[in-house]
């Protein structure tokens, strides 16, 4: 069974500034009322949380016009999803995602005792949904569609989307991971919301980790169809989503102008960052999240090291490619520094 590896932090260099840009961090503080919410409610720690997250989910509901049996929350969306998976799929089963996409897919169905079954990106690494619809059998109890894509970039277009959800039976669960949707700006991108939900074998995954700069808090949610839900609900960790995790994430949402303009800092700068890279000769991926992907193929560990060498830690797939957060401007520029001088 593989094991999860997680973004590595960059080492010390003496007389140098190092950036942690391989674990797709939102690079800004938190905001002020997310600090003050968090402190208020430390005071409060020797008391369990609110099992059932009423207030969180409730805020959610109305953000996005569902009911709250349309709602769970859980430590971040991995945790959301390791339930779906473990409640749909057991031994005989198979689950059927993108490869490259998130690493925790395939870890994930072999701890429910399931098959991952892997499909291969397009050329342009996209889910190719055309092969994944053929990849569906009898014994397929899940679908994992990862929108933007983790680690490649693009996100699914909604028409491939609504053609593909079509030929899904709906006895096969199809998750909609969106951890990255608040950095899309192709109006041609599927949205879950406006898309999917209301389908009875869907369920949507977002989370407060990325956008909204709380990864370290570790709060996620689903939204699906009640049937989902309460089925969720009878494999979800209890006392999950801390009081702590709560309270930010409830200020988060009332001061979500705030946070939405630092979303459009970052997405601005991806777009300095690919435009540059462009200029530089470098063929990308098209990049809807926060992060960009280099196709590196074998020189992946080369550049991986080499940026390390000058205090940025990247994500780097052996034989396969880089991904790089959109971080601070000062990392950005180093990155655009190395990769210039990586191709000479």
């Amino acid at each position: 069974m593989p094991a999860y590896k997680a973004g590595a932090t960059p080492k010390a260099k003496p007389g140098l500034e190092t950036f942690k840009v391989s674990a797709n961090e939102n690079p800004y503080a938190p905001i002020p009322a997310i600090v003050d919410a968090i402190t208020k409610a430390a005071q409060s720690v020797q008391r369990y949380p609110d099992p059932a997250s009423i207030r969180l989910r409730t805020k959610l509901a109305n953000k996005y016009k569902v009911n709250i049996e349309n709602i769970q929350v859980g430590t971040g969306s991995v945790a959301v999803l390791t339930q779906l998976i473990q409640a749909s799929s057991t031994v005989g089963n198979e689950v059927v995602f993108a490869w490259r996409s998130f690493e925790a897919y395939p870890i994930i169905t072999k701890v429910a005792g399931a098959k991952p079954v892997m499909v291969p990106l397009t050329k342009t690494f996209e889910h190719d949904l055309d092969a994944m619809a053929k990849a569906i059998t009898d014994k397929t109890s899940c679908v994992l569609l990862c929108s933007p894509n983790n680690p490649t970039g693009p996100a699914i277009k909604k028409e491939a989307f609504l053609k593909f959800i079509k030929q899904v039976p709906e006895t096969v669960l199809v998750v909609l991971d969106e951890a990255y949707t608040e950095f899309v700006r192709d109006e041609d991108a599927v949205e879950g919301m406006r898309d999917a939900w209301k389908k009875p074998n869907v369920a949507i995954l977002r989370t407060f980790s990325k956008a909204y700069g709380m990864a370290g808090l570790r709060v996620g949610f689903c939204i699906a169809q009640p049937h989902v839900i309460e089925t969720l609900n009878k494999v979800a960790l209890t006392f999950g989503v801390t009081n702590i995790a709560e309270e930010a994430g409830l200020a988060a949402l009332d001061n979500e102008a705030e946070l939405l303009q630092r979303i459009d800092m970052l997405v601005q700068e991806r777009s300095r960052v690919v435009s540059e890279l462009t200029k530089q000769g470098w063929n990308l991926a098209k990049a809807d999240g926060n992060f960009i992907w280099l196709d590196l193929k074998e020189k992946a560990i080369d550049f991986a090291t080499k940026c390390e060498e000058l205090g940025l830690s990247v994500r780097v797939f052996a034989n396969d490619g880089v991904r790089v957060t959109i971080a601070e401007k000062t990392a950005n520029d180093r990155l655009l520094e190395i990769c210039l001088k990586f191709q000479d």
